[in-house]
């Protein structure tokens, strides 16, 4: 019997990411729910061996030539979509820690509120205080009145937490994509006609936690965003306890 909702997560050489997420995710969630498939995109190391020792995965095992890290999450995802036997498809960052029993339901019931809803998630997950949103349209306004450089992203949902129905992502061409993981999903469900509601940071964040870039700056050199490295690996002390 399929599970209700399938996991995507890809990994690439970031044990104690993977890890942490891994444990949250088995501490916060009925596993006989969700089936978890992790796509690791040939570690070769550390993070490997241990997901080879988890039980509740299905793990998937790729050999990306010459692919940049774009290319290679959007590859996993794609493989993992060819495995995925739930009606419903969540895709996430081994960044993303679930740090809320409840994070399942809120999730169904945002995607079951309306049965045009083809799926549900977040642009960048992190909360922004006011002040400094309303400084940052401020800033963008005198940009544009002073005839300088904008540049407007269109929103979209981003892979690091987005439930989509299964059987609309397949026919819409799954998640092949030019630009990032999620904008020509989004981009192609969006223009057959389909509800695509955002949820705020704010209330996600309630539910899981996203340790902003943290994959990049763990590939990073030690050289390089050292006061960023030191926020996420204090982050991720405070998560292991």
């Amino acid at each position: 019997m399929p599970k209700e909702v399938s996991l995507i997560i890809p990994n690439y050489k970031t044990f104690e990411l993977t890890k942490l997420c891994l444990e949250y995710l088995e501490k916060n969630t009925d596993l006989d729910r969700v089936e978890v498939i992790v796509v690791d995109n040939n570690s070769a190391d550390e993070s490997l061996e241990y997901l080879k020792t988890v039980p509740y995965i299905h793990l998937l095992e790729r050999d990306p030539k010459d692919e940049h890290g774009p290319r290679m999450h959007i590859e996993a995802l794609k493989l993992a979509l060819e495995h995925v036997t739930s009606p419903l498809v969540l895709v996430m960052h081994t960044d993303t820690i679930m740090i809320h029993p409840g994070w399942l339901d809120f999730l169904l019931e945002k995607i079951n509120a309306d049965p045009e809803i083809a799926a549900v998630g977040s642009w960048k997950l992190e909360y922004v205080p006011l002040l400094k949103r309303y400084y940052q349209r401020l800033e963008t306004a005198i940009r544009r009145k002073l005839g300088r450089k904008v540049v407007d992203r269109e929103h979209y949902f981003r892979s690091h937490c987005a439930l989509y129905k299964t059987d609309l992502v397949r026919q819409a061409g799954g998640f092949e994509d030019d630009v990032s993981a999620g904008y020509c999903i989004f981009a192609k469900l969006r223009s057959q006609g389909y509800k695509l509601p955002f949820i705020e940071s704010a209330e996600l964040c309630k539910y899981l936690m996203h340790l902003n870039h943290a994959t990049g700056l763990l590939h990073a050199p030690l050289s390089e965003r050292k006061g960023k490295r030191r926020k996420l690996f204090a982050q991720l002390k405070s998560l292991k306890g």
